[in-house]
């Protein structure tokens, strides 16, 4: 017998007796006897079948798809190594270092999720590319999930191509120092062909703003380097008016994640006004954040 029958098996069974439901955002429940995710739980999470899964833990199925793993992988908020290691259990090749990653390692998860709804917060790849949102996000600057996934770019919203946009908000949101956020995400763009130079994801978005936005070209030309790190905000929101927010960017490890939180000064009209918008909602809620 292939040892990748048992191997495989033993450590998906393995692996998803360690997830915790509230880990991956369902309720506990009374009375449960699984250690971690039912096999159905995470079935639903990756998007495939329970069968499917059964066969791949029972040493029925060996050979699953790239896109199988890849899917499994992020449903059991597998670290980076781990999840080379189930590409190679399934006898394939670990993705590309040389492609932009939209994983997000479960201790970064298990943070943003313990941030509750004390501030609007969402993770974006390396090419400026929304993965992740929380609650608050939604309530504040609208529902991410009703656009297209290729629309939620946070690069095609500050240089939009014929006029399209934004996408990542519902409603105007304005920067204090719109010039700055421009040049700092043109700037932080260009930083990132240094660690992904092979990314076809991230050239196809750079050739795309190049020839559409006339204004991105220039700055591009200048062969800015650097990042974008802050700024200040002004969220017309529908229901509670204007709310001024600071937006925070922090950088996490060598995938080049951007952690961007949105907080109102305490003790101000503001910061009444974002939990206001929270405890309002969204007004068709979605499921919070993604499961790129």
């Amino acid at each position: 017998m292939d040892t990748r029958e048992t191997t495989l098996g033993r450590t998906l069974r393995a692996w998803r007796d360690r997830v915790s439901p509230a880990a991956a955002g369902l309720p506990s429940g009374r009375g449960r006897r699984a250690k971690g995710l039912r096999r159905e739980e995470l079935a639903e999470l990756a998007g495939i079948s329970v069968d499917y899964l059964v066969r791949l833990e029972q040493g029925r199925s060996i050979t699953p798809s790239a896109q199988v793993v890849g899917a499994i992988a992020r449903a059991l908020q597998l670290t980076d190594q781990e999840r080379d290691h189930l590409h190679r259990l399934a006898g394939l090749a670990p993705p590309s270092r040389a492609e932009i990653s939209d994983h997000i390692p479960p201790g970064l998860r298990r943070l943003l999720i313990r941030l509750g709804d004390t501030a609007a917060a969402a993770v974006f790849a390396a090419d400026w590319q929304l993965i992740w949102w929380n609650r608050a996000w939604a309530a504040l600057l609208g529902d991410p999930s009703s656009k297209p996934p290729a629309l939620r770019n946070f690069a095609r919203d500050t240089f939009p191509i014929d006029e399209d946009g934004p996408h990542l908000s519902h409603w105007p949101v304005t920067s204090l120092d719109q010039d700055t956020i421009e040049r700092a995400v043109a700037s932080d763009l260009r930083r990132a062909t240094g660690r992904f130079p092979a990314s076809d994801r991230l050239t196809d978005l750079i050739g795309d703003l190049v020839a559409g936005n006339e204004h991105f070209a220039e700055l591009w030309a200048s062969g800015e380097v650097g990042a974008h790190r802050e700024d200040r905000k002004i969220v017309a929101h529908p229901a509670v008016g204007p709310v001024t927010v600071d937006c925070d960017v922090m950088t996490d490890g060598d995938a080049d994640r951007k952690i961007v939180v949105l907080t109102a000064e305490p003790d101000t009209d503001d910061e009444t006004k974002l939990r206001l918008a929270v405890l309002a909602g969204t007004p068709d809620p979605a499921v919070v954040g993604t499961h790129p």
